[in-house]
């Protein structure tokens, strides 16, 4: 399936960054419940960025859509995202 046109520049834009700047971008929409099919791009963009360094999000996408409930950090010791508390 061909991926859509506002997914594939979140995801180029992605790609380009460092994992600290993808936190950033994590952790500012901690607490935003607005929706919208752009978000929703943005959002599985981001989460695939993640993914594809190998990063573990399992503390934030589980089995559910990806979740801004809590800020995260990223422990580079275990390559995954961790919730603040």
């Amino acid at each position: 399936m061909q991926q859509h046109i506002y997914y594939i520049k979140f995801a180029l834009q992605f790609a380009d960054m460092q994992i600290p700047e993808l936190v950033n971008i994590f952790n500012r929409l901690v607490g935003n419940h607005g929706w919208s099919s752009m978000r929703a791009y943005h959002d599985q963009a981001l989460l695939d960025e993640f993914k594809r360094r190998g990063i573990d999000t399992a503390a934030v996408a589980g089995r559910k859509p990806i979740a801004f409930a809590h800020p995260v950090r990223y422990d580079q010791f275990t390559n995954r995202l961790v919730p603040i508390s």
